[in-house]
């Protein structure tokens, strides 16, 4: 097996968690324009950090994520723009379930294994709000090398442990 490709910086890992919750979620709409996509990375909900991006701060990151291997592009018959699509579950060898756990924490930030079940149960290949599959995601993302996320221990005023990724 190939090296995997290098992780992307937060913006891109921004933009590639965009893509996956968009294919996921809107399946009708994907792949993505880069004003879609834009506007993905820029919405305010279910986002932490929210931030503000550019189409051409898009465009610059997509450039990157061609070049990793992690993105494509793709244009032609029944496309009036060139439109945007992931290909991480092939990069980097993900299922359904580790692609929604790692979207969920890139865009999201921190989350307790509940807040994580909850939140990809909107991905309709994801684990569908079942917590022993999302347990066993998270224990597959954090047994690579080098891993893609990891479990933290409970902090003073939190609850539950929380997971967090650490791959971008």
């Amino acid at each position: 097996m190939s090296e995997p490709p290098p992780p992307p910086d937060a913006l891109g890992a921004r933009v590639l968690a965009c893509l996956v919750e968009k294919e996921r979620t809107t399946p009708d709409r994907y792949p993505l324009s880069t004003n879609a996509l834009t506007a993905a990375c820029n919405q305010a909900n279910n986002r932490d950090p929210v931030i503000r991006v550019t189409e051409r701060e898009v465009d610059a990151a997509m450039i990157a994520l061609r070049q990793a291997g992690l993105a494509r592009t793709v244009s032609g018959a029944g496309h009036r723009t060139p439109k945007h699509r992931h290909v991480l579950d092939e990069a980097l060898g993900l299922d359904d379930h580790e692609l929604a756990v790692l979207a969920v924490l890139v865009l999201r930030g921190p989350q307790t294994l509940n807040e994580i079940t909850t939140r990809t149960a909107r991905y309709a290949d994801g684990p569908a709000g079942d917590p022993s599959a999302v347990d066993a995601a998270v224990d597959r993302l954090a047994a690579r090398t080098p891993p893609l996320v990891v479990r933290r221990e409970r902090r003073p005023g939190e609850r539950e442990p929380r997971i967090d990724q650490c791959w971008a």
